[in-house]
């Protein structure tokens, strides 16, 4: 890419062509712009971090909550099927679908 803000139709093709994305003259026209901006967007972000600036992947600490996993007893069958309209055999008897057999 260059160093200015400027991105050409070329820069943008090649980085299609690098992501395997087939574009029109038209989308690499609009995307031209859109490239410019996001990386205008960067440079402030760059601005702004510094040798003390720690790397994170997220903005605020991300934690993850585990309990214990505690196995509790389920429904029996009949439990199960006492709300279904219909069943057979101990399961659910659906409509068939698609001409299935």
């Amino acid at each position: 890419m260059t160093e200015s803000s400027q991105i050409t139709r070329q820069e943008v093709a090649h980085v299609a062509n690098l992501a395997r994305i087939q574009l029109t003259d038209a989308e690499l026209d609009h995307l031209r712009s859109d490239l410019a901006a996001i990386l205008e967007h960067v440079k402030v972000v760059q601005s702004v971090v510094d040798a003390d600036t720690p790397a994170m992947s997220h903005p605020v600490p991300v934690t993850n909550v585990f309990r214990e996993d505690v196995a509790t007893p389920g429904l029996t069958a009949e439990e199960a099927l006492a709300g279904a309209p219909e069943s057979e055999e101990q399961r659910f008897l659906v409509p068939r679908i698609l001409g299935e057999d």
